[in-house]
């Protein structure tokens, strides 16, 4: 794959950063209730993609490889034990809590974004995040979304950009992508989700449970 700006960061750094709609200058709404669920799935997902985790019977089960240099991935990867595979619906409330926070923390120290942190009224946390290179996101965006627009084979889509337009798929990222792109561009997308449930067996299974466990579900 051609070195771009965004060809080291992870895919929870790509899925955050996909996330912020530049067009109306704020994170996307829609998916704001289960962020840190979708920020573990694409972190299992990286996992997986890069030899650290295997997916075996709807489960997530350690390698031999060792742990990331990203905390974050670290921190989801030692969750699951090397004894005990996890479910992959498990993986994605471990450490939700915390995913967008320790996902932020990675992009600042890469100098992506600016995170100011306050109280208001002294009493209540408050957090703006500003991106700090919009163009690079547009571009990631752009590049990441001709995947899917441009009508190429799913063979052919590098492994990280199919992932990541599936996850964001799942989990109504309009940002990422509208509804309304889904439907227009439907057979391609089935032919992501084809190749990304036959690389990661059930994690998709597990993100549309997460999903519409809040009530929400894609659209399609």
């Amino acid at each position: 794959m051609p070195s771009t700006p965004d060809a080291d960061l992870t895919l929870p750094q790509r899925l955050y950063l996909l996330s912020y709609d530049l067009d109306k200058d704020r994170f996307d709404p829609v998916s704001t209730a289960y962020r840190g669920q979708l920020l573990c799935a694409a972190a299992l997902a990286d996992l997986t993609l890069g030899g650290r985790l295997s997916a075996r019977g709807g489960r997530a089960e350690r390698t031999a490889a060792g742990p990331p240099g990203d905390p974050f991935l670290a921190e989801v990867l030692s969750d699951i034990s090397p004894d005990r595979p996890m479910h992959w619906i498990t993986g994605l409330y471990h450490r939700m809590g915390g995913a967008e926070e320790a996902v932020l923390d990675g992009l600042a120290a890469r100098g992506a974004v600016a995170v100011d942190r306050g109280r208001a009224l002294d009493l209540v946390p408050t957090r703006t995040v500003a991106l700090k290179r919009p163009d690079r996101v547009r571009l990631l965006r752009d590049r990441t979304r001709e995947a899917l627009v441009a009508g190429r084979e799913a063979a052919a889509v590098p492994m990280a950009d199919a992932a990541v337009l599936v996850i964001a798929a799942e989990g109504d990222v309009w940002a990422a992508l509208s509804p309304q792109e889904r439907s227009a561009h439907r057979p391609a997308l089935t032919a992501l989700q084809r190749r990304f449930d036959a690389e990661i067996p059930g994690l998709r299974t597990a993100i549309r449970t997460a999903v519409m466990a809040t009530g929400r579900g894609a659209v399609y």
